[in-house]
């Protein structure tokens, strides 16, 4: 394939889905590592891509205002996620249910969980491969199979969630604002989030300070719903609410 048929095809991969990973394009271009490379090296020099680790990015997107592939994510903000999920699993309590939700930070919780007698539930199957290793008795919801995010999506997971009382529910974002609230890019996922959220005694939102002030185009829950645990750079605007909660990097 002609170096141009390479560009033309990455460009409308990432226009399709916001972010390409390398070894995706290595399989699709039947092309090499360093071929892949430096064709992405070109594009982002000609302003036509951002390059990320593991692959490439829209230059114009923004966190949050589309589902980037979970190889993609895991890279950003690491310290921050870490910083939050060990905050996070402090919370947990011995005898507790408790829902995880799909997502990169709530991912890294698991490592930081030191209760006994929990249950958990999640839409994420490597959550629940991971807290079965762990020896938790873990139950995935069942649905549509959604490969970015590596999530159980749909009706008939929501539908499942509702069957349930929690004791807490640690969920993601792609966007905290005072007007949107929390905030999604897709509409299943937002439905299961905003499920979750109503079958919980206690909510709490993992996002890091980059979510802060973006809007991504679904809504599951409002500003004053949940509390917020957050680590890094936050805008002054936001540290007064008390449903805020920072944490130490």
């Amino acid at each position: 394939m002609l170096t141009a048929e390479r560009h033309k095809f990455i460009l409308e991969e990432l226009r399709e889905k916001g972010s390409v990973l390398n070894t995706e394009l290595m399989r699709e271009l039947e092309a090499s590592e360093s071929t892949v490379r430096r064709d992405i090296s070109r594009l982002a020099k000609e302003g036509r891509c951002q390059r990320v680790h593991g692959g490439a990015i829209l230059p114009e997107s923004l966190p949050g205002d589309q589902d980037d592939a979970v190889t993609l994510r895991q890279q950003r903000h690491r310290v921050e996620k870490l910083a939050i999920a060990r905050e996070a699993a402090g919370l947990i309590r011995d005898g507790e249910l408790i829902y995880l939700d799909a997502g990169t930070t709530t991912e890294l919780m698991i490592d930081f969980i030191h209760g006994k007698d929990l249950t958990f539930v999640t839409n994420a199957i490597s959550h629940a491969r991971r807290l079965g290793q762990r020896g938790y008795t873990c139950y995935i919801l069942g649905g549509q199979f959604k490969s970015v995010t590596e999530a159980i999506v749909g009706e008939e997971a929501s539908l499942s969630v509702r069957k349930y009382n929690f004791s807490r529910a640690f969920l993601g974002a792609n966007g905290v604002d005072l007007q949107a609230g929390f905030t999604t890019p897709e509409l299943k996922e937002a439905y299961i989030k905003q499920q979750a959220m109503a079958a919980s005694r206690q909510v709490y939102i993992l996002a890091d300070a980059s979510k802060f002030g973006r809007v991504a185009p679904i809504s599951f829950g409002s500003f004053a719903e949940a509390r917020v645990l957050v680590a890094g750079q936050l805008d002054d605007s936001y540290r007064s609410y008390e449903n805020i909660r920072e944490v130490s990097e």
